[in-house]
């Protein structure tokens, strides 16, 4: 299964390596995450992570119960947030703090585990 999405490449681990990357691009990126407006509506980044992917479906089962209830909770006040076409008040937006990427290590999981396994499904074995 190809790779693809957010999670199949990142310049993270150079960047945050390098003092002197991670100095130019932090500002950037905490500009381009607030001007996103995920926050305002009380998302997290994990919560845009498309759901049609199977490798994200199988993720989200692995959620525990109180995590998967959050996310519940925090699509169906983000959906109506934007049907009553307002921005959540300010006290509700989710905080720098509070933007954990709880998905993300599932994901990884399922992928390395498709990846695994398409490595064991295509090896040969040769007698001698």
């Amino acid at each position: 299964m190809p790779l693809y999405g957010p999670l199949s490449f990142s310049f993270a681990p150079q960047v945050l390596a390098s003092k002197t990357l991670s100095r130019w691009v932090k500002p950037f990126a905490s500009w381009y995450a607030e001007q996103s407006g995920y926050r305002k509506y009380g998302l997290k980044y994990d919560d845009l992570l498309v759901e049609e992917r199977d490798d994200v479906q199988r993720a989200l089962g692995r959620l525990t119960p109180a995590e998967g209830y959050e996310r519940a909770f925090r699509l169906k006040r983000a959906s109506q947030a934007s049907v009553l076409h307002a921005p959540l008040p300010k006290e509700q937006w989710t905080k720098i703090s509070e933007d954990t990427r709880y998905l993300a290590p599932h994901v990884r999981d399922v992928e390395k585990e498709d990846s695994e396994r398409a490595m064991w499904d295509t090896i040969s074995v040769k007698r001698k």
